[in-house]
């Protein structure tokens, strides 16, 4: 219901005016006027022109049309079915626009609460209920008063920009600006921030400050300074509005270049900004899973229009892009009245919702000594570090030569000799006893393929050799001899047992190796070894020596979070772990990880290997190490190597030194 101060005598005084002059002390009575339904503006133009026509008891109708029109036109920017009481439709249409222009876009809904009429009949108050949608469930909600005159039939609007906001003035218009939510941190082992707000300085031209032709100028210099496309910057510089600050490049705040600090004071334009930017301790911290953050791109606000807008931040990559919607939180909110000299009257403020945090298990200290050890390593290279009793995983590195690359958690390359973990275990369930006998000789043919041990193998280690001395100093002979021992899903079976071969989602990128049937018996032979068709992550063989240092199927987490759970897999009985534990041992005490024998601790248990591939100069070896002592199991890989033992082993040893 609409309340409408109303003198329903009025119109009988018109036509006789001695009756006006016995009832002019009387009180003016209360109409009560139903509301009509909000209408379409060709509905609201048809009845303008009807109630124009009209006369008598049709004045109210008439101002109530006026007052649903003019709210329809706020609404829509839409002036033309408004009867104005000056200036065309066009020119309101014009400054409506230039009010309403700083709001970014948001459409308000109006709607009309009452309408007061004044003594005499000829003026009318509309009262008008605004609402601006601010936040998916939080809207900007006041009122209004609009001014209503009657000329003959017809009420006409008075135009004024305090329409659309009770404080706005002739000179003023709305400006809305969004507060950054702050971003949720990213936090590992104990609870310790990885990835949290830290100083940065932001470097870019203030248009504010110069002309247009100066911060072109600006620009030029700032893009040579901090070595970015020059062109491309300048041009952003150039369309960018008079007030806008065009940021160039963000700076960690203690790594802003000499050159670049003085550039503030000596090019005018220049502005060099205090920020805070979500960041882990130092640019390269484990980059290729936890991400970046930073502009969202024209792509990113194509597909998420409701979500994103220019100059947010947000995830880009890793971790920060896939929960980037539970870190980036809940933007803020705030809108001003603006006056031509730039005074801000704040009207409205919603204040931001910071984001959730993101928990990891990793343990910041260890990978930062895993990356320390991997930064002198030019080849692609990982080190990855786990937690048997539980999973987590406690570092994740990768080296600087994998080109941003998440080769830690997610390469894929053949494991060669640390996957006679497997082979062994499926071994051991078909029958093979750790002494049980084995021939081992230099070389090996299978279908006219020729298989041969490592270069520097032992030749002690030749002959007839009891099962876990061929396990200690990796025959592949031996092994590619005991294949027929296996049926086609016994490596399967087995390498399921430690954890490998069967993907489930962890919340993060992740590879848990492949596992194919063989389709010939060189394939065979080879897969025995861990070549052919076998693949795996670094992850994936830190699981396996983690599976094997527990007795029982190990699953890798990150997230808190993220529950995981052991895929379908026959376990190992207690039997079997315990003899692959002693076959593994004795790698350490008689075999190729000799090296590991004096770390400080709990025994050491491990496995070495290589693997052949064809690389940019022939025939190359990937070297692999993993190894367990204690409650931590660890898994070192470098693309290219002379050995497992002698290239990945002391980055290993170096690293189980360290975290004991």
């Amino acid at each position: 219901m609409r309340m409408r101060l109303s003198v329903p005598w009025f119109r009988d005084a018109s036509r006789d005016p001695s009756q006006a002059r016995d009832r002019a002390d009387a009180p003016q009575p209360l109409r009560l006027i139903p509301s009509p339904r909000k209408l379409g503006l060709g509905t609201l133009a048809l009845l303008l022109v009807l109630v124009g026509c009209s006369g008598g008891g049709d004045e109210e109708e008439a101002a109530d049309a006026s007052a649903d029109a003019l709210a329809a036109a706020l609404e829509s920017g839409d002036f033309a079915d408004v009867e104005l009481g000056g200036g065309s439709a066009k020119s309101v249409e014009k400054d409506y626009a230039a009010t309403v222009e700083g709001m970014g876009g948001l459409e308000p809904t109006v709607s009309v609460e009452g309408i007061e009429e004044a003594e005499g009949g000829d003026a009318a108050t509309a009262t008008l209920t605004w609402s601006w949608p601010v936040a998916e469930e939080q809207d900007w909600t006041y009122e209004t008063s609009a001014q209503l005159s009657r000329s003959g039939d017809e009420w006409a609007v008075t135009w004024d920009r305090s329409l659309v906001e009770p404080s706005l003035t002739p000179t003023s218009a709305l400006d809305s600006t969004t507060i950054e939510a702050p971003r949720g941190d990213i936090t590992g082992a104990g609870g310790e921030a990885i990835v949290t707000n830290r100083p940065v300085v932001e470097v870019g031209v203030d248009r504010s400050q110069v002309s247009r032709a100066a911060a072109v100028a600006a620009a030029e210099r700032v893009a040579a300074a901090v070595d970015i496309d020059v062109a491309p910057y300048v041009k952003q510089v150039r369309a960018a509005g008079e007030r806008a600050f065009v940021r160039a490049i963000t700076y960690r705040a203690d790594e802003v270049p000499p050159a670049v600090a003085g550039l503030a004071d000596s090019t005018r334009g220049v502005l060099l900004v205090d920020e805070e930017l979500a960041l882990a301790p130092t640019r390269d911290f484990a980059a290729p899973i936890l991400g970046s953050v930073g502009d969202v791109t024209a792509e990113m606000i194509k597909e998420q229009p409701d979500l994103y807008e220019v100059g947010d931040q947000a995830g880009l990559s890793g971790l920060q892009a896939r929960y980037d919607e539970e870190l980036r939180g809940s933007p803020g909110l705030v809108v001003q009245a603006v006056e031509e000299d730039g005074t801000e009257t704040e009207l409205f403020r919603l204040d931001p919702s910071r984001g959730k945090p993101l928990a990891l298990t990793m343990d910041a200290r260890l990978q930062g000594e895993a990356e320390r050890l991997l930064g002198g390593v030019r080849p692609a290279s990982a080190l990855v570090a786990l937690r048997p009793s539980d999973g987590a995983i406690l570092a994740a590195a990768n080296g600087p030569g994998n080109g941003g690359q998440n080769l830690a958690t997610f390469g894929q390359y053949a494991p060669g000799s640390t996957f006679k973990t497997v082979s062994s275990l499926a071994l051991l369930r078909a029958g093979l006893t750790p002494e049980a006998p084995v021939s081992c000789p230099p070389t090996t043919v299978v279908d006219g393929k020729r298989f041969k041990n490592y270069s520097d193998y032992p030749a002690s280690g030749l002959g007839r050799i009891p099962f876990r001395s061929a396990l200690a100093n990796s025959c592949n002979t031996a092994f590619i001899g005991e294949r027929g021992r296996l049926d086609e899903l016994d490596l399967f079976d087995a390498a399921a047992s430690l954890g490998m071969g069967i993907d489930h989602d962890l919340g993060f990128p992740a590879y848990f190796g492949s596992v194919e049937p063989a389709e010939s018996e060189t394939e065979r032979a080879a897969n025995m070894i861990g070549q052919g068709r076998i693949l795996a992550s670094p992850m994936t063989m830190a699981t396996v020596i983690a599976s094997a240092q527990r007795g029982k199927v190990v699953v890798p987490r990150l997230l808190e979070a993220v529950e995981v759970s052991p895929p379908d897999h026959k376990p190992m009985t207690r039997a079997q772990a315990g003899a692959l534990q002693g076959m593994l041992r004795g790698v350490v005490t008689s075999g190729s990880g000799a090296a590991l024998a004096d770390v400080p601790g709990p025994e050491v248990i491990a496995k070495t290997g290589t693997a052949e591939f064809q690389g940019d100069s022939g025939i190359e070896t990937h070297a692999w190490m993993i190894a367990a002592q204690g409650d931590l199991a660890v898994a070192v890989f470098v693309e290219v190597g002379q050995s497992g033992s002698s290239t990945a082993g002391p980055i290993l040893e170096q690293f189980l030194r360290a975290a004991g």
